[in-house]
């Protein structure tokens, strides 16, 4: 499949764009979540047992924390096929960067821009494996899922950063190097 690079650039922006607001909405949501219960549904990703996640449970079990823990979780399915997005677009555009020509670099660039999209998966099972535990009850089976659910996406989410830093690195120098090259062209000069 052949994209454009206009195409690939405008859908770069916009995903990287709207991932970034999605991000911050969810990320004030969680942080007013934590300031009321003093946990947030990003803390779960960092846990690894039955009585962490019944200690959250119970926080969120007075008022209406349950609720929006809940709603944080559905949100932050609107985030992952965007951050996705942007970071597979970024592989691509890191790859053009940096290695234009079919080489072994240019194929370990393209395998690390499918890693974003393993990660968006991995966290959907996270946020569902989250979501029942909350709604149904916590057993161990369910946390060691979520918690290795966890692992591999905050991986994947690692390896996205790279290649949106890589891409933003190569369009940088794509810019600086087509700057140079309107300059480089011979004046002719002024007729007095």
């Amino acid at each position: 499949m052949r994209i454009a690079k206009a195409t690939l650039m405008t859908r770069w922006v916009w995903s990287t764009g709207l991932a970034a607001g999605v991000f911050a909405i969810l990320a004030a949501l969680d942080l007013r979540l934590k300031a009321l219960s003093g946990v947030g549904t990003a803390d779960l990703a960092s846990f690894s047992s039955a009585n962490q996640f019944r200690a959250a449970f119970f926080a969120w079990s007075a008022g209406p924390y349950a609720a929006q823990a809940g709603f944080n979780l559905g949100f932050d399915y609107l985030l992952m096929p965007l951050y996705a997005a942007s970071f597979f677009y970024s592989g691509i555009i890191a790859a053009e960067g940096f290695a234009p020509k079919p080489n072994t670099l240019r194929r370990i660039i393209l395998m690390a821009a499918m890693a974003p999209l393993v990660g968006a998966a991995a966290d959907a099972a996270e946020n569902a494996l989250q979501l029942t535990m909350l709604l149904s009850g916590v057993n161990q089976t369910l946390v060691l899922l979520s918690s290795s659910a966890s692992n591999v996406k905050n991986l994947a989410l690692l390896i996205g950063l790279g290649l949106l830093l890589a891409a933003i690195i190569a369009r940088v120098q794509q810019r600086r190097i087509s700057r140079d090259r309107g300059n480089s062209t011979p004046k002719t000069p002024a007729w007095p």
